[in-house]
């Protein structure tokens, strides 16, 4: 398995945007406490979550690809297992539907990323104090962060945890890194 570093460095080899990259980094941080509470790798989590968007730049406009490209991409840098939640973090269009904990944990982390960074974005104190029971509040409201996708947050579930605990985990993971992914204010 590819170590840390080097994934970081092909994450970076393939020039993706800024955004991506941050993403790339909260996911990978979401993922690897995850692992943790859930007590399975958080190594092979964490690079999951590093990489699962390692293709998005060549596939933006291609989404029925977005996930397959990786699986080529990476076929000699992570299990299959890996391999297989990348795929599946995009089952909508790859028709490669979650079924194993670490499936569901790419889709609820990754997507909860955005949910978190823009309400540390809006708020005075960023990533300060914030709550689960804000990040509840603004999953109701449907305009807030309209491009994140509530029902895979909402997988969770799938993982025997409610949103209040998952929120926690990614408050935790993403607020000592919150400076590296542009969410301190100057």
């Amino acid at each position: 398995m590819i170590t840390r570093d080097e994934a970081y460095q092909l994450l970076l080899s393939l020039q993706p945007e800024q955004h991506l990259v941050h993403h790339a980094v909260t996911s990978e941080a979401v993922m690897r406490q995850l692992a943790v509470a859930l007590k399975e790798d958080a190594d092979l989590w964490g690079l999951t979550g590093l990489l699962h968007d390692i293709d998005f730049p060549r596939t933006k406009d291609t989404p029925e690809q977005h996930g397959l490209l990786a699986m080529e991409l990476l076929k000699d840098a992570l299990p299959e297992k890996a391999l297989s939640a990348i795929r599946a973090h995009n089952s909508e269009c790859t028709n490669h539907l979650p079924t194993t904990r670490l499936d569901y944990a790419l889709r609820c982390a990754e997507s909860v990323t955005g949910l978190v960074c823009t309400n540390a974005l809006v708020r005075p104190e960023g990533m300060n104090g914030m709550e689960p029971k804000s990040l509840k509040k603004k999953m109701k409201d449907k305009a807030f962060a309209a491009s994140v996708n509530r029902d895979r947050i909402r997988e969770c579930e799938k993982l025997d945890m409610d949103l209040g605990a998952f929120f926690q985990i990614a408050i935790d993971a993403i607020t000592p890194i919150a400076g590296s992914v542009g969410l301190v204010k100057s």
